[in-house]
C-alpha cells in the first residue's frame, strides 16, 4: 500500500512552533495550493492543507518559512478523529511531513537557484549563505 503526497504551495501565515512534553519540537502551518484548472467562471481554485512537521525539520521550518514563502512538501496523508467538548466527533486532515524543501530564495533579489531540502536527517546540499 501506499500513502504519499507531494505539495507544492504558498504558506498562508507563519509557522507555528510547539514542542511535546517530552521535548520533541512540532511544527504545523497550513499551505496554499492552486488546483490546476479554472473555474467556470474563470478563476482559480486553491486548497488550503494542513501540515505537520517534526524533530529537527521542525524547527527549521519555523525558523526559515513565513507567511507567503513558496515550499515543496513531500509526506503522507494523515486523517485522525477526537471527539470535542460538545461530544461531538470531530475530524481533522493533515499532511505529516518527512521532506521539505525551501523553494523562495533567502530574498527576493536573490537566485531561485537558492533552495534547502530538509529531511530527517536535515539539510542536504544547504545553500552556502543560510547560517548552518
Amino acid at each position: 500500500m501506499l500513502n504519499r503526497i507531494v505539495l507544492i504551495g504558498r504558506l498562508t501565515k507563519d509557522p507555528e512552533l510547539r514542542h511535546t512534553q517530552s521535548g520533541k519540537a512540532v511544527c504545523a502551518f497550513t499551505l496554499a495550493v492552486d488546483r490546476p484548472f479554472v473555474s467556470q467562471d474563470g478563476n482559480r481554485e486553491t486548497d488550503f492543507i494542513n501540515i505537520v512537521v517534526w524533530n529537527k525539520m521542525a524547527e527549521n521550518c519555523a525558523q526559515y518559512l513565513g507567511k507567503g514563502k513558496l515550499a515543496a512538501v513531500d509526506g503522507r496523508l494523515q486523517i485522525r478523529s477526537y471527539d470535542g467538548q460538545d461530544g461531538q466527533r470531530r475530524y481533522v486532515t493533515e499532511v505529516i511531513a518527512d521532506n521539505v524543501r525551501f523553494l523562495s530564495p533567502k530574498s527576493e533579489q536573490q537566485s531561485s537557484q537558492q533552495e534547502a531540502w530538509v529531511g530527517d536527517s536535515g539539510y542536504n546540499s544547504p545553500p552556502e549563505d543560510l547560517p548552518f
